[in-house]
């Protein structure tokens, strides 16, 4: 009986792993909203972000997470925004240490500003753990559309995330 259980313990993990990485969220197309919204980490982030503020499909731009030493200025130099677009368009957020920080200072950004509709933008492997906490954070009201940014993740980043991504279901399942 204990090794039927463990059995299939075993192989709901296998096969949610294989969903897992066979379906990476991809990026979103050019659908409008009103924040794109960019947790720091893997490369490419903060990039696509400013490219959907370049195209118009937001109008403006938090970071969350950001280390405390980093100053606006150096972050402007480091990633080509003008002072223009700092000043009216890009806000850095410094409250988060994790994903579930960066979910919490997200929620209280969005609702200060009375904000609909975010996009997401993070990368694939990370998408739906981050979405995850967003939805037990933010209002129902507001509109998430993810925005993943393609990487090539190797086997051991896959594993870890995967793990990250279950345990964070089941904390909320516990939690609720």
């Amino acid at each position: 009986m204990i090794l039927r259980l463990l059995s299939a313990v075993f192989l709901a993990w296998a096969f949610g792993f294989v969903w897992f990485f066979a379906t990476l969220p991809a990026p979103a197309g050019d659908i409008k909203t009103d924040a794109v919204i960019v947790p720091t980490g893997a490369a490419g982030r903060i990039q696509r972000g400013l490219e959907v503020l370049d195209n118009g499909w937001a109008d403006r731009m938090l970071v969350s997470g950001v280390d405390l030493e980093v100053r606006p200025d150096e972050f402007a130099a480091e990633f080509g925004v003008s002072r223009r677009r700092m000043n009216c368009c890009v806000e850095l957020g410094f409250a988060a240490v994790d994903t579930r920080g960066n979910a919490e200072e997200i929620a209280k950004w969005v609702e200060k500003r009375g904000i609909s509709s975010i996009r997401l933008v993070t990368s694939d492997w990370h998408m739906r753990r981050v979405a995850g906490e967003l939805s037990r954070t933010l209002p129902s009201t507001v509109t998430v559309v993810p925005d993943a940014v393609r990487t090539e993740p190797n086997f051991g980043v896959l594993l870890l995330e995967y793990h990250k991504l279950v345990v964070s279901r089941l904390t909320a399942l516990i939690q609720s």
